[in-house]
């Protein structure tokens, strides 16, 4: 039954047909959807450039929403960005959240797009976040109004295993997975992107 309600909430990728084939895919689906994906709610952006070497994506949306989930704030991605977003909100962070406070309802989201070295550090490689390949998120909220903050919550009894079972789901629809253990840049938030790495998803 649960498997069936969220099949019922996010649509089914199927029903997509001739939309989203292609990595950077961006035309929205007659269902409303992104990337080929009926889930995702939002708007074509196109190209972004920027004058520093390295930022910029030559396909982008602004993702508002996937299915009944909300973004606190628009993001702007890449197409793969944001279903890897979807795979992840649907097998990991809904089921994983339950009926904890009534439900997920919402991603609190602290960064996407902007043009940045890795943690802003001077002469270090440019961040994903400058590609359109990430996005950075510091709770989970929930349906009466609560959230599962990763700053709060983190190791801190069933809202902090919540917590360790999302970073965990998203280690395979996102190729980098950062959180509270990987580095003091991560204590209040999870990084995820879609870089990829030779010996698989780099996961902390």
């Amino acid at each position: 039954m649960r498997r069936l309600a969220l099949s019922l909430a996010f649509g089914l990728s199927a029903l997509a047909t001739g939309c989203g084939r292609g990595d950077d895919q961006t035309v929205s689906s007659n269902s409303g959807g992104l990337c080929g994906r009926p889930a995702l709610a939002g708007e074509v952006i196109g190209p972004l450039s920027n004058p520093m070497d390295g930022c910029g994506s030559s396909h982008a949306i602004r993702l508002e929403a996937v299915g009944p989930i909300r973004l606190s704030r628009a993001a702007t991605m890449d197409c793969p960005t944001a279903r890897a977003l979807e795979t992840w909100v649907k097998k990991s962070a809904v089921p994983e959240v339950g009926r904890m406070g009534g439900g997920l309802s919402g991603l609190r989201v602290v960064a996407h797009y902007t043009c940045r070295t890795r943690n802003s550090q001077p002469g270090a490689r440019i961040s994903e976040h400058g590609r359109g390949k990430a996005i950075d998120i510091a709770a989970l909220q929930l349906r009466d109004g609560s959230e599962i903050s990763v700053l709060s919550d983190w190791g801190q009894g069933p809202r902090g295993r919540v917590l360790r079972q999302t970073h965990r789901g998203a280690c395979g629809p996102f190729g980098t997975v950062l959180g509270p253990k990987s580095d003091r840049h991560h204590q209040d938030h999870f990084h995820f992107d879609t870089a990829s790495h030779r010996g698989g998803p780099y996961c902390r």
